[in-house]
């Protein structure tokens, strides 16, 4: 093992696996990437590491470092799936809001309108409320792996109906409209909305509409069953920073808030497509990035599906993500045309971090 994470960390301060580009990323920029990526792997021990560029709303450059699969020295790449984990909330965010600009889903209607496997509660929720987190829709119970909900092992092949029946029973955690409440479970009711409004199966759907049409080609759900080339394995670090494979998941039952597997170069090109309005029209993106107001007065940092943020007067859209084997991170610089995509192998990492040093080389702040 020892020899493996010196490999590991050896092959980080290298040139990026047989990277991908369509404009040029200047040679500075790609030097202090790499040192990030570098110091970021030594730091983590993390295995395999993946990076996407977008300049000037362009999908410019993506990369991979270090191992997918450590046991058979596997390189990771520019192709390597990873689990987007929650980073999977802003593809079906924008799913959604497709439906809402052709008139075919009221953002306002109460969501048994379009889902009613999902019973009527003590208030009415609406399909806006439960994408900006402000539903009331509880997150996952508290005993952890010994819940069949963060650590699912079961596989369904019916993925919104089962997913819904694992909360639909269940009080709501606050009233609707009045605290955010974050909840990857609330994501599952907006593919159930999703599939009524459009009369399509969820994944189906979000192909047709959101994967192909953004150029994503090797984007699909994580499906444990199925052989899916280029898909990572997954890592834990354990208790004296020693890396194993990480627990068992099956995400088939929360596809649409965390069940979807991607590639550094498919999500930059769903960040270049965002950018240049080829996914929905500009006055939806600003409605999509627009925080909503809880009714008791709390600060929201979150519009439709999708972080908000303000780093030194610049204004920054995006997402975290992390589960079992995996922590991911994207941002965006709307204004100017840039964006990150950082994808690992291993839970548990502050890919955020790695992110946000990339940004900083590719807008040239020097801290």
């Amino acid at each position: 093992m020892r020899r493996i994470l010196i490999a590991t960390i050896l092959l980080s301060t290298t040139l990026a696996q047989t990277p991908t580009k369509e404009h040029e990323l200047s040679p500075e920029k790609r030097t202090q990437i790499e040192a990030a990526v570098a110091k970021f792997m030594t730091s983590t021990h993390v295995p395999g590491v993946s990076v996407g560029v977008v300049e000037n709303g362009e999908f410019e450059w993506a990369g991979g470092f270090g191992f997918a699969d450590l046991e058979n020295n596997a390189p990771a790449s520019e192709h390597t799936l990873y689990r987007l984990g929650s980073i999977s909330k802003p593809l079906t965010a924008v799913g959604a809001l497709q439906l809402w600009q052709e008139g075919k889903l009221d953002l306002d209607a109460p969501v048994q309108k379009y889902c009613p496997a999902f019973p009527e509660k003590s208030k009415p929720i609406t399909t806006r409320e439960v994408m900006g987190h402000l539903g009331g829709i509880r997150h996952y119970k508290s005993d952890g792996q010994e819940d069949l909900e963060g650590g699912n092992t079961k596989h369904f092949d019916n993925p919104i109906q089962a997913g819904v029946d694992f909360f639909k029973n269940d009080p709501l955690v606050a009233e609707p409209g009045s605290h955010f409440h974050y909840s990857t479970q609330g994501y599952t009711l907006v593919g159930c909305v999703i599939e009524g409004a459009s009369g399509t199966k969820y994944i189906e759907y979000m192909r047709q509409n959101v994967v192909v049409p953004a150029g994503m080609e090797q984007t699909q759900p994580d499906n444990r069953f199925a052989i899916i080339p280029d898909r990572t394995r997954f890592y834990q670090k354990t208790k004296d920073g020693s890396v194993e494979n990480a627990d068992f998941l099956d995400s088939s039952y929360k596809i649409p808030g965390g069940g979807w597997l991607s590639s550094a170069e498919d999500m930059a090109r769903f960040e270049a497509a965002i950018l240049n309005d080829k996914l929905i029209k500009r006055s939806t993106r600003d409605l999509m990035w627009t925080p909503l107001k809880p009714s008791d007065g709390s600060p929201d940092t979150y519009g439709l599906g999708w972080g908000l943020s303000d780093k030194g007067g610049v204004k920054f859209v995006g997402h975290g993500g992390g589960q079992q084997g995996t922590s991911t991170y994207f941002l965006v610089a709307p204004e100017s045309g840039i964006g990150v995509v950082v994808l690992t192998n291993m839970e548990d990492l502050d890919a955020g971090q790695l992110a946000t040093e990339i940004l900083k080389a590719l807008v040239g702040q020097k801290n």
